[in-house]
């Protein structure tokens, strides 16, 4: 089918489905939204994402403790994702595909998407501990299963499969976000939440965050792992992970919607930050 006579079936002037073309401007206005927020959304945001991630947590070491399963205690970690979603709060992981293609729609800037990464990172990491502080305080019969977890993750051998679980943890994730900016349905983002939960938690993928918090727990818990120990599984993973989100899904989405970026960076304004504060000022 020529673009000519695309645009003569679809509802939208556009060379692609109506429903890549409505998708493709909701990424771009959530992620310039991300992309103008101030040094303190997105710290608070963040922290937020850390302290929702930990009741999926919770919930995985609940039902791991009580049937040693990881996959139906992956189940029960989608209520982390869940409460993410309907909280408005979010991972680092979940800003590779939003934000970037907000920039590449010259929507926001480079220092903007480093700010959003940095902060939101940090917070994640600091709202984790801080919730997972709290569960060893009130869960002392969990932490066999803590400690179990900690040790999985930090003590994995650093080569070519978990590198890949690294990947896959980073691109299952940013294909949660993609699914859900590509529907309207609440329900149905709930099931991909749902999905992604399981997928992460209940095959042991690799995710810098999810996973550091089972690591801060076992080391509250008494495991003999340190800080050092937990930075440089933390640097790996966390490489690993933005490269399957930025390659494995965020660069095909982009391809894909190759026709509507170079359309909206022809309308887009020629000094993104500038004009961010034009629209604060008015």
């Amino acid at each position: 089918m020529t673009d000519e006579r695309r645009r003569e079936v679809g509802s939208s002037d556009a060379p692609v489905e109506d429903e890549i073309h409505e998708s493709f401007d909701a990424i771009v206005e959530e992620g310039a939204e991300r992309l103008q927020r101030t040094t303190r959304v997105v710290l608070t945001t963040g922290f937020a994402g850390g302290l929702e991630i930990g009741l999926g947590v919770m919930g995985y070491l609940a039902v791991l403790h009580e049937t040693d399963s990881h996959l139906l205690a992956g189940l029960a970690f989608s209520i982390g994702l869940i409460a993410l979603y309907l909280a408005h709060s979010e991972l680092f992981t979940e800003n590779f595909l939003v934000p970037i293609t907000a920039l590449i729609a010259r929507e926001g800037t480079v220092a903007q998407l480093l700010r959003l990464w940095v902060g939101t990172l940090l917070a994640n990491l600091a709202g984790g501990w801080v919730v997972m502080w709290l569960v060893v305080q009130a869960f002392p019969q969990w932490h066999g299963e803590l400690v179990e977890a900690g040790r999985h993750y930090v003590e994995a051998p650093f080569g070519l499969q978990t590198a890949v679980l690294a990947v896959l943890g980073g691109s299952t994730i940013t294909l949660v976000t993609r699914m859900q900016q590509g529907t309207d349905s609440d329900p149905a983002k709930i099931v991909a939440a749902v999905v992604g939960g399981f997928l992460l938690s209940g095959l042991q993928l690799f995710h810098s965050i999810l996973d550091s918090l089972l690591v801060f727990g076992a080391i509250q818990a008494g495991a003999e792992l340190s800080y050092g120990q937990w930075a440089a599984w933390f640097g790996w993973t966390l490489l690993f992970n933005v490269l399957g989100g930025l390659v494995l899904v965020t660069a095909l989405r982009l391809v894909r919607s190759a026709d509507l970026l170079r359309s909206r960076r022809r309308d887009a304004p020629s000094d993104p930050a500038r004009s961010a504060r034009e629209r604060d000022d008015g």
